[in-house]
């Protein structure tokens, strides 16, 4: 136990580089999506009484629902924009310079939210949401990124596995900072963004005593001190001569000596098959349900029969992970509390499985270069998913009522087939050994191309040496 505790401590270096990347990173990711849920009444009658202002009329119901959706959703578009720009930004300027850089975007935000009320135009909130969206996108990317390439070997999962576990300790804060207690009232609801901003401001104070990621300063930089001296400020100071030259053979194997396009990526034949697997993890998170949870937990738990008062705390204590819940009608008394119950084993389920599992799977299995170009594919299915997802959950809802997360539950029987048969296992292997077995797919066609030509030229053969007997014989009689 001891030699445990001596190991950990040597990696205390990185265990603290995690966490402050996580502030600026999939935390702001987590805290968008829920911050505005708790508020929500409120919101909309600010959109109301600007709609008042300016034409001497209440907002129609199906125009509120309309700029509701939009305003939630308006944060996809922006997060789409941010995670499709992060491969130039990153590839051009380096995670920690773009990292640093991002978290100037938050405080510009949240006085855009700030200041809505007081002028009284809620296209501030779009405005803000889209801002709040780009910096997600971009830092989200960094995040999972960074962690991957910081972290050795035996700790890869439990430190990838970080990047879930900050965007549910940022949708947890969301919805705590949205109760009428703290935020969530009429008049305060605008400062919801303030929490965002002081973390992105303690993450730009603490980040440069940090250093940038050992592959990046030894294969974008050819500094090899510097790698040095990185890994033994994140893992200690002992030799680590081995991982850097693993670093280099990787390099060799994958050709990591350039930078990639997505769209070189998506050309690229040996990364076809990784492409597809990170593509359909992603969607199976998108149309588990969860993220419709996050956005509209408060017209769904209405629909489930909650009184008003208490829909937020009920929001803060399942996580707004609601699964079944929205499916039971609320025709007794008690329906409400046994879907919380169900809600909260869908909580422990979705965050031990596919949540944790998701974007550790995506990091572990590109090398260095394909990574960057990668998590911009991703993050352009992840994002437009989220933007569809938030603009029409809310018709779904009023159309099917309690049984809206019917469709959910097909996506997930797909979704667990799809896993138990396509994706590998990347536990305790490198990057070549992962590469390997996706190989055996990638170039499953060229082989089989490969074996037809060789029975061909076999037959040919034989067929030649054939007719040289018969021809033999002939001559001997």
């Amino acid at each position: 136990m001891a030699n445990i505790f001596t190991e950990l401590a040597n990696y205390r270096g990185l265990f603290l580089m995690v966490f402050v990347l996580g502030l600026g990173g999939t935390f702001q990711y987590g805290y968008h999506i829920s911050v505005l849920n708790s508020p929500s009444p409120y919101i909309k009658a600010f959109i109301n009484e600007t709609w008042m202002m300016r034409y001497g009329t209440p907002i129609p119901h199906e125009t509120l629902t309309l700029r509701w959706s939009l305003l939630v959703s308006v944060y996809s578009i922006g997060g789409l924009v941010g995670s499709t720009c992060s491969g130039y930004l990153i590839g051009r300027f380096g995670k920690k310079r773009c990292q640093l850089c991002n978290c100037l975007l938050p405080i510009a935000s949240a006085l855009l939210m700030g200041l809505s009320r007081i002028v009284g135009n809620f296209e501030m909130i779009l405005v803000g949401r889209c801002l709040a969206g780009f910096y997600a996108g971009l830092g989200i990317n960094i995040h999972a990124q960074f962690a991957g390439e910081i972290a050795p070997r035996k700790l890869r999962g439990l430190i990838n596995t970080t990047g879930p576990l900050f965007v549910t300790l940022g949708k947890l804060c969301g919805q705590i900072i949205g109760l009428r207690e703290l935020f969530g009232t009429e008049t305060l609801w605008p400062q919801l963004l303030l929490v965002s901003g002081l973390l992105s401001f303690v993450q730009l104070v603490v980040l440069p005593f940090f250093p940038d990621s050992p592959p990046y300063i030894l294969l974008n930089k050819g500094d090899k001190e510097g790698c040095m001296r990185a890994l033994k400020q994140l893992w200690g100071d002992r030799d680590h001569q081995a991982h850097i030259d693993e670093i280099m053979k990787d390099n060799v194997s994958s050709k990591m000596g350039r930078k990639m396009s997505a769209l070189e990526l998506l050309k690229d034949p040996s990364h076809r098959c990784q492409i597809l697997v990170m593509i359909g993890l992603i969607l199976c998170l998108q149309l588990s349900g969860a993220n419709a949870i996050y956005f509209y937990s408060y017209d769904v738990f209405q629909e489930a029969g909650f009184p008003q008062d208490q829909i937020a705390y009920v929001s803060l204590g399942v996580g707004a992970f609601e699964f079944v819940s929205a499916m039971i009608c609320d025709s007794y008394s008690w329906m409400p509390y046994c879907s919380v119950f169900l809600t909260f084993l869908f909580i422990f389920l979705y965050g031990a499985g596919p949540a944790g599992a998701t974007i550790s799977t995506c990091v572990e299995i590109f090398s260095q270069v394909p990574r960057v170009p990668a998590f911009v594919i991703s993050g352009c299915f992840s994002w437009v998913g989220l933007y569809i997802l938030g603009m029409v959950f809310p018709y779904i809802v009023e159309t099917l009522k309690h049984f809206c997360f019917l469709l959910f539950m097909a996506f997930m029987i797909l979704a667990l087939l799809f896993i138990h048969f396509i994706v590998p296992e990347t536990k305790d292997k490198t990057i070549a050994q992962i590469s390997q077995e996706f190989n055996k797919f990638n170039f499953k066609k060229q082989k089989q191309g490969v074996q037809s030509s060789n029975i061909s030229v076999c037959t040919q053969h034989n067929n030649v040496r054939t007719a040289f007997s018969e021809c033999s014989l002939s001559t001997r009689l």
